[in-house]
């Protein structure tokens, strides 16, 4: 196995325990279950992540292999496209219609909202 693959596999790894974790304790909490609040907070708050350290990595110089680690590995493991479209289909088969629009306009638009920010707040504190 070469060192990146082993960067990202460490990376993905933790990536997805955090993800479980987090995931658990949404639902632990959470009243509404129709809507899959988990899944929304874990891919918007991984977005805005990849964003930040993205930046963060190249202000820092941090080496290919560390790069890898945090965006394609543990980001990677933290967010979820399959479990997002499981959720959206499970949203169409009750017949929740409105909510499954919602739910995919919402995820893509501050998906995209949220790694710019966290670009943005990356770049802001590299000025500091």
């Amino acid at each position: 196995m070469s060192k990146e693959l082993l960067y990202i596999f460490l990376g993905g790894g933790t990536g997805c325990i955090l993800r479980h974790c987090i995931q658990m304790a949404m639902h632990d909490r959470l009243v509404p279950h129709s809507f899959p609040w988990a899944t929304f907070v874990i891919n918007i708050l991984g977005s805005f992540l990849i964003g930040l350290l993205y930046a963060l990595s190249a202000r820092f110089n941090l080496s290919a292999e560390v790069r890898l680690l945090l965006t394609t590995g543990l980001c990677g493991g933290f967010t979820t496209f399959s479990t997002f479209s499981n959720d959206g289909l499970t949203l169409l088969k009750q017949g929740l219609y409105g909510m499954f629009f919602l739910y995919a306009l919402l995820s893509v638009a501050l998906g995209l909202a949220a790694a710019l920010a966290g670009g943005a707040c990356g770049h802001h504190m590299t000025r500091l």
